[in-house]
């Protein structure tokens, strides 16, 4: 149901013809409802018994062998300091043994690129948590761009996705006394002016979605309340959220100032809108915060709601989630067009396309520079940069020197700033490759415009690599599509099915897996060694659908009443891992959170006899309940909408709660959560792990952390604990050891 705005408030009107009335979906018998109240006094002594058999069965001293070592890893000094530059300073976030919740700093050009930089601390969060008698983990910093003199700090009391926002000054380094200071919420926000911000946050009830994310927008003034700021954008409750962001120069710019609200309808579908700023600015020059000045001024980008819509500057891109086919244009799903943003005011859209992709080449991101547009591509999951000069009608040419199985990408470090406007870095890492820093210019000589770029810092091997080598494999699934995985194993693998070998893989929302180092995975499974036969373990990243590694189409082709597809990638390349001799079921283990945690559990209860172990992290499980928990709703264009009969058909096929059946001999299974997780909760774990217990199935082990939010790791210490187990319970499981 919609619900509609006041006439003071300019509602930003996305809505469609109502939905015919549909069959409600039954609701099955769940014996486990009570483990639903997340802080009930009786649910956490459940958990607490539960943590405490658990550390019992795996704490010995490899477990805190490795879980040291990974602490360690996370904690090195050698790690690079990745940086985002403001006017003359270089911003870190960094954690550390003496901080493990970590230090914002900053320094200078000079002393960066030294081999020891001198750092100024704005903010520890291990004082200012002591000081404050809060555990507060670092969400983030948004430095104004006017004067780059004051900071929006976001800070969360417990690793959750809800943060504080405060006001922080970079001369005095202190927070600002009676300056912005926003609640506890999910709360989004951007700089309009030096003393104005649009905030999309929560107020009461109304102001939030069903999906726990606000609604509404509104312009505050600082020193101003938040419930008496006026709403000057919002969207219906049943949608996802209402999402804000400026483009907001430095003073001395002349580029236009702009701010944008998204109404996010579902998780693939929006409507963006924008003001130019000087619109809504007062005679003195600063953004009024009278809603009536923001009536009637926003442009809605008039396109299909499934085209990704981004703004720089002058230039509207546009990438569609299907083919958008107009009489006068066409834009394939997942190309690249670009328009002038005074067609999209006048709504007379005719983009041109940038970028078309093809079977094997999809496009992941792009970065601009001041004068150039560079597109970060995968082809086959292999990384390519391209750089589009659009002084040149976009003409386009690739960036050198990308290796094999490796993974690049590219920032841009400053375009508001002269000296830097072209400049930008570039991260390459691998599987077996410790992350590379490097600085380059585009467009820097008329003989050469992309000259190799310097290398700044190279971080340190954390894990022992040596011997190892990296491939990439097809499987082939059973409509015959072909899959991807890289393998990650000794070069002298022997084929006899031996080798202990753990399955990755993620499979959902459009999001891409590729290779990466990891010291966490280096030291937690291919630093071990089977103590009786002397083998490595194996690791492989398995690229299923779902997931965006061939684009729109790659995660459309596993949604909704295709979701089955992402499962039976999966269990292919599990297949041909074992038909191709290089592990066996009792050998081979699989983990993943989240979304990844749904696909494991559906290998758990799907294809149980794939697999010796597997470990279920922060996991989706329940698909009848799944919307009716944290922000579970958010996601029903991924998955259907199980309270709808004809939805629920289908879901109940991928759902692990449900699917449990007696006399199956299932592996061994470790579900690992976190108590303050707000985005998918730990009730589904709680649950499943209750439900497979009280059925008498052996080996099912449970653990949840409570503090992390949704990665279970406010700092170092707890990453590396959870991590361990994982990593201990899946090796002991394959090889008894």
């Amino acid at each position: 149901m919609r619900n509609e705005a006041p006439a003071d408030k300019q509602t930003i009107d996305t809505s469609s013809p109502a939905m015919a009335s549909q069959d409600a979906a039954p609701m099955p018998h769940d014996e486990n409802l009570w483990l639903e109240d997340i802080h009930g006094d009786d649910q956490m002594a459940w958990v607490r018994e539960q943590n405490a058999k658990t550390i019992a069965r795996f704490q010995d001293d490899l477990f805190d062998s490795i879980a040291g070592d990974i602490q360690t890893a996370l904690d090195s000094e050698g790690k690079i300091p990745m940086v985002a530059k403001r006017g003359d300073h270089y911003f870190n976030f960094w954690r550390d043994t003496t901080n493990p919740k970590g230090m914002w700093r900053r320094t200078t050009w000079d002393s960066y690129v030294s081999d020891s930089p001198e750092w100024e601390v704005l903010i520890d969060l291990d004082e200012l948590g002591t000081a404050e008698a809060t555990p507060w983990v670092w969400a983030g910093a948004s430095v104004r761009r006017s004067d780059n003199s004051r900071a929006l700090v976001s800070l969360s009391p417990d690793g959750g996705d809800a943060h504080r926002v405060r006001e922080f000054d970079l001369r005095t380094k202190s927070f600002v006394a009676g300056g912005f200071d926003l609640p506890t919420a999910k709360t989004r926000f951007a700089w309009l002016d030096d003393d104005t911000i649009i905030v999309a946050t929560e107020t009461d009830e109304a102001s939030l979605t069903t999906s726990s994310y606000p609604r509404q927008a509104r312009v505050l003034r600082r020193g101003q309340a938040i419930a008496d700021a006026p709403i000057v954008a919002e969207v219906p409750r049943d949608h996802v959220a209402i999402f804000v962001g400026s483009d907001v120069g430095p003073a001395e710019a002349d580029s236009t100032d702009r701010v944008f609200a998204i109404d996010a309808i579902d998780f693939f579908n929006s409507r963006p809108s924008f003001i130019d700023l000087d619109l809504v600015t007062e005679e003195f020059g600063a953004v009024s915060t009278d809603a009536s000045a923001w009536e009637k001024k926003w442009t809605v980008v008039d396109v299909p709601t499934d085209v990704e819509v981004g703004f720089d500057r002058d230039f509207v891109l546009f990438r569609p989630q299907s083919d958008w086919n107009h009489e006068d244009f066409s834009v394939p799903a997942g190309g690249l067009a670009i328009a002038d943003i005074a067609e999209v005011r006048a709504g007379t859209i005719a983009p041109t396309v940038i970028f078309a992709p093809d079977a094997h080449t999809a496009l992941q991101s792009w970065t601009w520079t001041r004068d150039y547009l560079v597109l970060e591509l995968l082809a086959d999951v292999q990384s390519q940069l391209v750089v589009l000069d659009p002084n040149d009608h976009f003409s386009s040419s690739r960036l050198p020197g990308v290796a094999a199985n490796h993974m690049v990408g590219l920032g841009a470090v400053d375009r508001h700033d002269d000296a830097t406007a072209n400049d930008y870095w570039l991260v390459s890492t691998g599987f077996l490759t410790p992350s590379t820093l490097a600085y380059g210019r585009l467009g820097s000589s008329s003989t050469n415009s992309y000259a190799t770029p310097e290398t700044i810092k190279t971080a340190p091997a954390l894990f022992p690599s040596e011997g190892f080598c990296v491939e990439q494999h097809f499987a082939t699934s059973e409509d015959g599509t072909k899959i991807p995985y890289f393998q990650i194993a000794d070069s002298a693998l022997v084929l006899d099915g031996s080798s202990p070998t753990l399955l990755d893989g993620y499979g959902g929302f459009e999001v891409s897996r590729s290779p990466v180092y990891s010291p966490v995975m280096g030291i937690g499974w291919l630093g071990r060694t089977t103590i009786t036969a002397g083998r490595r373990g194996v690791y492989v990243l398995a690229n299923i659908r779902g997931g965006g590694e061939y684009g729109p189409r790659w995660h459309t082709s596993a949604m909704r009443e295709n979701r089955m597809r992402a499962y039976e990638d999966y269990a292919a390349v599990a297949r041909d891992l074992i038909e191709r001799g290089v592990t066996s079921p009792k050998s081979l283990a699989c983990a993943g959170g989240s979304n990844g945690g749904l696909l494991v559990g559906n290998m758990l209860t799907q294809h149980p006899e794939l697999f010796g172990a597997i470990s279920c992290g922060v996991p989706l499980l329940d698909m009848r309940r799944y919307t009716k928990l944290s922000a579970g709703y958010s996601w029903k264009a991924e998955y259907g909408d199980p309270d709808v009969a004809e939805d629920w058909a289908f879901i109940q096929k991928f759902s692990p709660y449900h699917l449990l059946e007696e006399g199956v001999d299932y592996p061994p299974v470790l579900f690992w959560t976190a108590t303050s997780d707000d985005r998918v909760g730990p009730v589904q774990a709680r649950k499943m792990a209750a439900r497979m217990q009280d059925r008498g199935i052996d080996d099912v082990w449970f653990f949840e952390d409570t503090e992390g939010g949704h990665s279970a790791a406010s700092d170092n210490k707890q990453a590396a604990f959870t991590r361990a187990l994982s990593y201990r319970f899946l090796w002991n499981s394959l090889s008894g050891e």
